[in-house]
């Protein structure tokens, strides 16, 4: 950094910061606009000759803080956004004023302040504030938000209180005894006590309707106790007990926790398999035994290299199967398989004996299993490979030459692709280029390809399927990797005819997306959207569909209120013409008489519209004080008895938040009162459902029958005899693959149904095979295929079931297996549709299909342009809050069956009534899953089997493995950082984060030390000079390190089985997660894919705003889980790299200028972290995110990362803490707490 001091003409002196810094192709520009003030200006260029590019400056006042920042030209309409920064008499930034679009000033400083927000946001109040502590800690007392109704003594704030803790507090103090057994802790069931007083620290946090939760710390920073209040009597308590070394042992629920307390504080070991999460460690400090509650023992096997090798739950424990994963000597998977083995002693002492275990990339096929040849030398490794069913295979820098092998594109899209030539001036090395999946139920393959351009960036992929047909996409990117056009090229079978979907967008000058184009071979294209955002980038409105950008199908308007939340989709009270509308209110209710008014997130009414039906409907929402969905009660505002309770929902809970009672009415049978069609009582055995009493005897909605449920030893449910159910069988991934049904009429006969499931060993479904025999008439067989977003279907027989009931979405069914997959001798292969952004494409109609979708990704109202080209609502549903389709009889039947049969969250329902997500199936009749949930520990207060911490209006489960808040919108600012720190209530300075923002408290679980021999990675790994940038390489132009590969804004990793690796320590909170199989996790949300994401993009995440700014700050705290496992291997430095930066840290302005240059920063804070702890926190995970967020940002990201950089880069400069260091330091305490609260 460089001072420079010029005089101006009044003889003053003026000092001007100037920093200097190189970033490969990052061009950073200091000088001058206003000059009678400090500042740093920064230009990204977003096309190749810098005609589209994207300005930011931020000023400075005479004490080099921060005084405004402007993103020069930002807005729809050009004007700039202004950021103005204001100070307390104590030189603190106590509030943060919102964002205002300015007409622009043409880089120089805008006259901004505090009343001018308020007069733009029309509040008196547009920022949030902070009343902190009179003490030198400044630590935060009370946060107010924007808004009247959220301000500063409104009643509505967030509070914090510090205190120690008080006999009256009554926390229990478990005791027990650890010793050693076969080099693996063991922990003895604990006795109970209670605390001393004044030995914990608590800490108290109310959110703004009045919720409370209590953190008790012991010495250590070791959370012990998590309090839910309840009321001044009942706690909602989970504990969390460490062995003498730190290492997290027991979690007790709140259902354990209540009661141990009524069996007279004695715990029982019935009760810990029942309730508790329990963890035993090896003397290498590596996680080897869990026990998740109401699951059997799970165990772990590590190689020398502390690496993962063999994983077994308790089913694969009863057949004697492990699961196991093979390394390259990089620490990349290789391959994974199953196969036989002994208990966890003797297969770790086999895995002992290998020093490397480390396969070799061979140039021949090495060996053959399950018909595929392997190019991997496997000998000298664990397992031994004879012993060993394949079940993928993964291949990195160069292409392995099989027979099948599709030919390699010499370029796409105009640009040429890099090969693995290393004479080349680049080449694929390091790259993953080829995996190979198999089948489950068959030993039929799945073949994946990836090619690149010379900058390293995917732009092609080539899959063969199980069926030898293929999917090949291209994308063609802009100079700041912006998709402009993709490709897929399709057919099922090779021997079919090929299908090219072409998909087209287009952007304003700051990379907003502006139309999506869609063709399907050379139909005319449809234009599918046609954006339009507000001053604050928000989506103001979307056109959609049409072959004329004249003549939309319909337009859809979006409303917001001042935190950011979406309130209304189009008018429901004014259609106008329109085929839905919808309001979402919080605060304001109409319904004052049956709910409250929510100020913390929870929705308090929704009224919504259709065309069809004509009438304003309404819910008003009630919570309890875990805020858990207690009643939902529906109303027709315009009615002549508005108050009829039609389809009113009410529900309790246990302390885990397991469904007590449930019940649900209906249209009336007769009369005008509503039918009470469910009224039901869940019987548990901890966690698990034994059985549903049903007392109405009304069988629409849940059918009833009292009959007892059972469940295998992975705590899967194997029956539901109420539902006809007799069996579910379930593969080693715990997806159920068979259904089992035998159904008896009204009239005394007896159907029988079967479904079948296939699916890829990564968890991709593929088929579905549905038989059903009526009591009388012919076995009539229905196959879906699923193959890279194309969905096909099958047909043959034609016995008609008068009692099966499989067209309504409200009703169940259960199904008889049938051997095998093989397609039928007869019948005719129907390709069904694809979906699109906005809907789907229906083959078998040839035409677009649009739907309305609610805040949750809801179907409500599906229509297309018919013949004569009007519109035609081809499919109209209604939902009860946990996700069943309204009982309305027969007038009213929702639609199944291809596009139809895709509804609540947009997942698609099953023929058993249940919604399939992906990881699990979800039972909307009953509110809860029948699998236990495989990231249970991210939120061990709740049951595993709780759906959407029971709150389903505000929460959503993208694919059945972690809730999601899918309600809080907020400002698009243009800054991914500035966005996510609105959206989440994040100031300058949120060190001292409110409790009730915070992690649930108590560890993750740790399987795989940082600091031992080997690294735990394939070896050491010096990170500085031209290998920090060979890292920024790797995310900006597609790389792999260390079994994560990088591909402009995707993430891939591979993993041979999914398990939670975290723990915590002090006020940091270290995960390690291992999601299975192979994954994919996008920031852009623009380009398409085929391959099934980990995540669908945006399209889960916040519904009012559709940008690719939004998908990043929607799953903010989502992602930091994957960066975390990201920069697990990032942080395996040597010590080279920690003796060098050891004295850079004296060096403040270098250090922190690596900090504010994402790469570099991710380095230095690595680096930092891990030095002093030896290990890397949540935080520094955030602030990596942001570092390569802002760095590599691409698409709509891309113009606004290096304006959050500089800024970022000048605050740390003369405050000596940077904004992401401020924001990472709040995320660290928030990261799962928000979705718990």
């Amino acid at each position: 950094m460089k001072n420079n001091t010029n005089i101006n003409h009044t003889g003053k002196p003026k000092m001007k910061k100037y920093v200097s810094v190189f970033a490969l192709a990052l061009s950073i520009s200091v000088f001058a606009q206003t000059t009678t003030e400090n500042y740093v200006y920064s230009k990204v260029s977003l096309s190749e000759d810098g005609s589209k590019k994207s300005e930011t400056i931020q000023y400075f006042d005479g004490l080099g803080r921060p005084k405004q920042t402007i993103q020069v030209k930002s807005t729809p309409l050009g004007q700039d956004i202004v950021m103005p920064v204001t100070y307390d008499q104590l030189g603190r930034q106590t509030r943060s004023i919102l964002p205002v679009p300015m007409p622009t000033s043409n880089l120089g400083i805008q006259n901004v302040s505090e009343a001018t927000a308020n007069t733009y946001y029309g509040v008196p109040n547009a920022y949030s504030e902070q009343k902190l502590e009179a003490s030198p800690l400044a630590r935060v007392l009370e946060t107010a938000s924007p808004g009247a109704e959220w301000a500063m003594n409104s009643g509505h704030t967030r509070k914090a209180a510090y205190e120690i803790n008080k006999n009256s507090d009554k926390v229990k103090k478990f005791s027990f005894t650890n010793s050693w057994v076969s080099a693996t802790t063991v922990s003895s069931v604990p006795t109970v006590s209670f605390y001393n007083e004044k030995v914990l620290v608590k800490t108290s946090g109310t959110d703004e309707d009045g919720n409370k939760t209590i953190e008790f710390t012991n010495g250590l920073g070791q959370t012990v106790l998590a309090r839910k209040v309840i009321s001044a009597t009942e706690n909602a308590d989970t504990y969390y007990l460490y062995n003498d070394y730190g290492q997290l042992i027991y979690v007790i629920s709140p259902k354990a926790e209540a009661q141990i307390t009524s069996n007279n504080n004695v715990v029982t070991q019935q009760i810990l398999d029942d309730l508790c999460y329990q963890y035993k460690y090896d003397n290498k400090g590596r996680l080897v035994e869990k026990k998740l509650p109401g699951k059997g023992l799970e165990s772990m096997i590590y190689d020398r290299q502390n690496r993962l090798v063999g994983s077994q739950d308790a089913e694969l424990n009863q057949k004697g199967q492990w699961l196991y994963t093979k390394y390259d000597q990089f620490g990349r998977v290789a391959f994974t398989g199953i196969s036989a083995g002994g208990n966890r002693i003797s297969e770790q002492a086999l895995a002992n004996n290998f020093v490397s275990n480390n396969v070799k990339r061979t140039d021949f096929p090495f060996f053959n299993r399950e018909g595929m040849d392997v190019f991997y030398d496997p000998n000298q490794t664990y397992p031994n490979v004879v012993w060993v069913k394949l079940l993928s295979v993964n291949y990195y820098d160069t292409y392995p030459q099989y027979s099948f092998n599709p030919s390699f594109p010499s370029n796409i899209a105009g640009k040429p692709i890099m090969t693995d030539d290393p004479a080349g001036n680049v080449s694929t090395r390091t790259l993953p280029v080829m995996s190979f999946v198999k089948n489950v139920e068959d030993d039929n393959w799945t073949k994946n390809y990836s090619y690149y351009d010379t900058k390293g960036r995917a732009i092609g992929g080539y899959s063969i399927n199980h069926l030898g047909g293929y999917t090949k996409t291209e994308s063609d990117l802009d100079f700041v990797g912006v998709p402009l056009q993709t490709k897929a090229y399709h057919k099922r079978l090779n021997t079919d005819t090929e299908r090219v979907i072409t998909q087209t967008f287009t952007y304003d000058n700051q990379n907003r997306l502006l139309t999506h184009t869609h063709q399907v071979d050379s139909n005319t294209p449809e234009i599918l959207a046609q954006n339009k955002y507000n001053e604050l980038s928000q989506l103001e409105s979307k056109k959609v569909g049409g072959t004329s950008a004249a003549s939309p199908l319909q337009t859809i308007d979006y409303a917001y209120n001042i935190r950011g939340w979406l309130t209304k989709i189009n008018d429901p009270a004014n259609l106008n013409g329109k085929l839905f509308g919808y309001e979402i209110k919080y605060q304001n209710p109409v319904y004052t008489n049956i709910a409250t008014g929510k100020f913390n997130g929870n929705v308090a009414e929704i009224d919504w519209k259709n065309s069809s039906e004509n009438v304003l409907k309404r819910y008003s929402y009630s919570y309890d004080v875990l805020n858990r969905l207690k009643d939902a009660i529906y109303t027709e505002p315009n009615a002549t008895n508005p108050y009829n309770n039609n389809y009113n929902e009410n529900a309790t809970y246990d302390l885990n938040g397991n469904i007590a009672t449930l019940r649900r009415n209906a249209f009336p049978v007769s009369g005008t009162t509503s039918t009470l069609v469910d009224d039901l009582t869940y019987q548990y055995t901890g966690n698990r459902l034994d059985k549903v009493i049903e007392s109405s005897l009304n069988d629409t909605g849940y059918e009833g029958g009292n009959n007892p449920i059972t469940y295998d030893l992975n705590g899967n449910m194997k029956d539901m005899l109420d539902k006809g159910i007799q069996s579910i069988g379930y593969n080693y991934l715990n997806l159920s693959n068979n259904y089992t049904i035998y159904q008896t009429s009204p009239f005394g006969g007896t159907s029988s149904s079967a479904i079948n499931y296939l699916y890829r060993a990564d968890g991709t479904k593929l088929r579905k095979t549905f038989s059903s025999t009526p009591t009388r008439g012919s076995t009539s067989t229905n196959i879906t295929d699923y193959l890279d977003g194309f969905q096909y279907s099958y047909s043959e027989g034609g016995g008609i079931c008068l009692t099966c009931r499989t067209g309504n979405a409200y009703e169940q069914q259960a199904y008889k297996g049938i051997s095998g997959f093989g397609l039928p001798g007869q019948g005719v292969w129907n390709l069904d549709f694809v979906p699109t952004a906005e809907g789907a494409y229906s083959f078998a109609e040839n035409r677009y299909i649009y739907q309305y979708r609610d805040h949750l990704g809801n179907a409500r109202i599906s229509f297309a342009k018919n013949s004569e080209g009007a519109l035609d609502v081809t499919d109209t549903n209604n939902y009860y809050p946990f996700g069943l389709n309204h009982i309305s009889g027969m007038l009213s039947i929702s639609g199944f069956g291809g596009y139809y049969s895709y509804k609540y969250n947009g997942k698609e329902l099953q023929e058993t009534g249940m919604f399939d997500y992906g990881a699990r199936m979800y039972m909307p009749d009953l509110g809860r899953w029948g699998v236990i949930d495989p990231l249970a520990e991210a939120s061990r207060r709740f049951t595993p089997y709780h759906y959407g911490n029971n709150n389903p209006i505000r929460f959503i489960d993208p694919d059945g493995r972690l809730t999601v808040d899918n309600l809080q919108g907020g400002y698009s600012t243009g800054s991914a950082v500035a966005d996510f720190m609105y959206r989440t209530g994040l100031s300058s300075d949120e060190r001292n984060m409110p409790l009730f923002y915070r992690n649930e408290g108590g560890a993750m679980i740790r399987t795989e030390a940082l600091g031992n021999e080997g690294q735990g990675g394939g070896g050491s790994f010096t990170f500085t000079g031209k290998y920090a940038i060979s890292v920024f390489n790797y995310f900006n132009n597609g790389g792999r390190m260390s079994g994560l590969s990088f591909s402009e804004t995707e993430i891939t990793w591979y993993t041979g089985t999914a398990t939670q690796n975290a723990y915590r320590e002090g006020d940091d909170i270290y995960s390690e997660i291992n999601l299975g199989g192979i994954h994919k996790a996008k920031i852009s949300t623009h380009e398409p894919t085929f391959l099934g994401d980990f995540l669908e993009g945006a399209k889960h995440a916040d519904k009012s705003n559709f940008n690719a700014v939004s998908a990043w700050t929607g799953y903010a705290g989502f992602y930091t889980l994957k960066y975390e496992k990201l920069m697990h291997y990032t942080a395996k430095i040597s010590s080279t790299w920690a003796n060098k930066a050891s004295a850079l840290k004296g060096a403040k302005g270098f250090a922190v200028a690596g900090k504010g240059l994402g790469v570099l920063g991710v380095g230095f804070s690595a680096l930092e972290d891990y030095q002093q702890n030896g290990k890397l926190g949540v935080g520094t995970a955030v602030k990596v995110g942001i570092g390569l967020a802002t760095t590599f940002a691409a698409g709509a990201l891309a113009p606004w990362a290096l304006g959050y950089v500089i800024a970022d880069l000048t605050v740390g400069i003369v405050t000596g803490t940077t904004i992401t260091d401020r924001i990472a330091a709040g995320v660290e305490n928030t990261i799962i707490g928000r979705l718990n609260n």
